[in-house]
């Protein structure tokens, strides 16, 4: 028989130690000569990304010993961290940011140590010819914004600039006959989700090259040679982000459709499709919030391949024939490396996440949509409280935490989450909001939040809360919003320029634009002009710390000292300007995490200070179990 108590106040099997213990994050897949190469980010392991890889033989080990940590910093973010050709391995060292090379059981340095600690860093490494590798640099100098370029680096080392002039670079690809080199390039203040160039130069003398794509409003990603020469990319010129191929001659659309087949590049490496055999592709794509997964055939005729997974990741590589492997993600059941055989039908995972908890404790995810401001739709993903050892008592409605994601220009679907599932079994309802701005909905719902960010994610946000409550999901007394980065602004914004929220916990989130805009990284220097414009009245008017006297509810500042996209000082003066007032608030500062926190005791002891500080708010006391 359930137990009786109050929502918050829940027993829970899922501690906060749980959503850490043996986690891992897969990304950049990559396969070479029958052997399965991946990256896994390990907060167990103070946050390190190793690199791992299953043989032919079907062993599974680490590649690199356990002092490495594979991962670059260039755009801060990162991605694109490695290549793997003929069994030979380039990466890029966390700790130096130098290339190294990687082969037989011996790592040697391919580029010189920087003058200054990371002052120059690589990434999105291609092999080019004679042992030589192509990759984007980004050179950090004493004074003055970092220099991006595309450089050839030889098997002893030397490097010579392949192309220069563009604020950003990406996504460098040879073709099959080593003729022709194709890259995406792009200037301030564009975004790759923007505005981006598709170029394709003579290999041999880059300065030979042409313009094939793209434009200031037209978005180009993901550019890859087929293997007879064509080259295909995702551009969303229609809206959407489609398949294209250009033979040389003429550009034509693959598969026509109000879907995304990309999404933003947030990070280097990203890959939605790949190329099987008999010119078929293997794609994902976003239709009506859900992600999904198939195959595009010679004719373009697309076949939805029903695959058991709410998520295919944005790491998805082929074997040029049968096999695709990618990152699984389903509502009740951990994230997973698959591999899946279109000749067969047969989904097989690689490497799971650890099921440990009972699948009773996980709320099953719904997607909502509702009415938001200026007559439009926005859209959601809703948990609601998960326990069966429990019940509320007659008439009570739980808690709601409303979840903000990060970006601004990110997404969030239906996913087996257990920090989700950390406050569903506690009694708390949890929505995940795509607030207007976010991807996966087409460019003209992306493109809401220009000029209007502060705005319309918060009108979002509190839509959100007040729908679910309307229809009896939450109790509209006790509403809790929570983000990181973009979604940390966002929710200092709502507790500043709205009254719908009870309490809320920024994740090193931004408090003064105008502070920001002198004080972040190259990549992202002009993105809040897009988002705010160029007025800096605009900018002090969005800034939750010019109206931190309208915050009269607690808040919780989270923030990693080593941040270099949102600096530690955007908490510090909202904690000190709530200090100022007698606003309750905790402010809670960590050393060594940067933009995201990366290492589980850091993890660990967010979730159970947000817990008790929400048990605060709201009058119940957690239960640590």
């Amino acid at each position: 028989m359930a137990t009786i108590a109050p929502f918050g106040s829940w027993e829970s099997p899922v501690s906060a130690a749980d959503t850490v213990a043996g986690i891992v994050r897969f990304s950049e897949i990559q396969y070479d000569a029958g052997t399965l190469y991946w990256v896994e980010g390990r907060p167990s392991e103070g946050g390190r990304n190793a690199l791992v890889r299953r043989r032919p033989d079907g062993v599974i080990e680490d590649v690199l010993p356990e002092s490495t940590n594979v991962r670059t910093m260039v755009h801060e973010y990162g991605g694109g961290s490695y290549l793997v050709d003929g069994g030979v391995v380039h990466y890029a060292e966390f700790t130096d940011q130098r290339l190294y090379r990687h082969e037989g059981d011996s790592s040697l340095p391919l580029t010189e140590e920087p003058p200054s600690p990371r002052a120059v860093r690589y990434a999105d490494v291609i092999s080019g010819p004679e042992g030589a590798v192509i990759c984007v640099r980004e050179t950090h100098p004493e004074e003055g914004e970092a220099i991006n370029e595309l450089v050839t680096i030889s098997a002893s080392g030397t490097q010579e600039v392949v192309a220069s002039g563009s604020d950003f670079y990406s996504s460098p690809r040879l073709s099959p006959d080593g003729a022709r080199l194709a890259w995406i390039e792009w200037n301030h203040p564009n975004m790759p989700w923007d505005g981006t160039r598709l170029v394709v130069a003579n290999a041999a003398d880059p300065t030979d090259r042409s313009v094939i794509a793209g434009e200031e409003d037209e978005s180009i990603v993901q550019p890859e040679w087929t293997p007879d020469g064509d080259l295909v990319f995702a551009s969303d010129r229609t809206g959407w982000w489609n398949l294209y191929r250009f033979d040389g001659t003429e550009t034509t659309a693959i598969h026509p459709m109000k879907a995304e087949f990309a999404g933003p590049a947030w990070l280097f490496g990203f890959r939605w499709y790949g190329f099987l055999s008999d010119g078929r592709i293997a794609v994902t794509f976003w239709e009506d919030g859900q992600h999904r997964f198939g195959i595009i055939d010679r004719e373009g005729r697309l076949e939805r391949i029903g695959l058991d997974y709410s998520g295919y990741g944005y790491h998805l590589v082929t074997d040029g024939d049968d096999l695709v492997w990618f990152v699984g993600y389903h509502p009740q059941r951990p994230s997973a490396l698959v591999e899946f055989d279109t000749d067969t039908g047969v989904a097989t995972i690689i490497r799971a996440n650890p099921d440990t908890v009972d699948t009773s404790y996980m709320p099953e995810p719904r997607l909502i949509s509702y009415p938001t401001t200026g007559g439009d739709t926005a859209h959601a993903v809703f948990y609601p409280p998960t326990n069966p050892a429990y019940e509320a008592p007659d008439g009570e409605r739980p808690p709601l935490l409303v979840q903000i994601h990060g970006g601004p220009t990110s997404m969030v679907f239906p996913a087996f989450n257990l920090q989700t599932a950390y406050w569903t079994s506690r009694g708390f309802g949890v929505v995940d909001v795509n607030y207007r701005g976010s991807t996966g909905f087409g460019r003209a719902y992306r493109e809401k939040l220009e000029g209007e960010w502060g705005v319309v994610d918060v009108d979002d946000a509190v839509a959100a809360a007040r729908y679910l409550a309307s229809i009896g999901e939450a109790d509209g007394s006790r509403l809790a919003i929570s983000g990181g980065s973009a979604g940390g602004y966002t929710t200092l914004a709502a507790l500043a320029f709205r009254d719908a929220f009870s309490a809320g916990a920024s994740y090193y989130g931004i408090a003064d634009i105008e502070m920001l805009m002198g004080d972040t990284h190259k990549f992202e220097s002009r993105y809040e002009t897009r988002l705010l414009g160029d007025d800096p009245a605009v900018w002090r008017s969005r800034s939750p710390i010019h109206s931190v006297d309208r915050i009269d509810v607690p808040v919780a500042l989270f923030q990693g000292l080593d941040d270099k996209v949102v600096p530690p000082d955007q908490a510090k003066i909202i904690a000190e300007a709530l200090d100022r007032r007698g606003v309750s608030h905790i402010h809670v500062e960590y050393e060594g995490e940067g933009h995201g926190f990366r290492k589980a005791e850091n993890v660990i002891d967010s979730l159970e200070r947000e817990l008790a500080f929400y048990g605060g708010v709201f009058g119940f006391d957690p239960a640590w179990k």
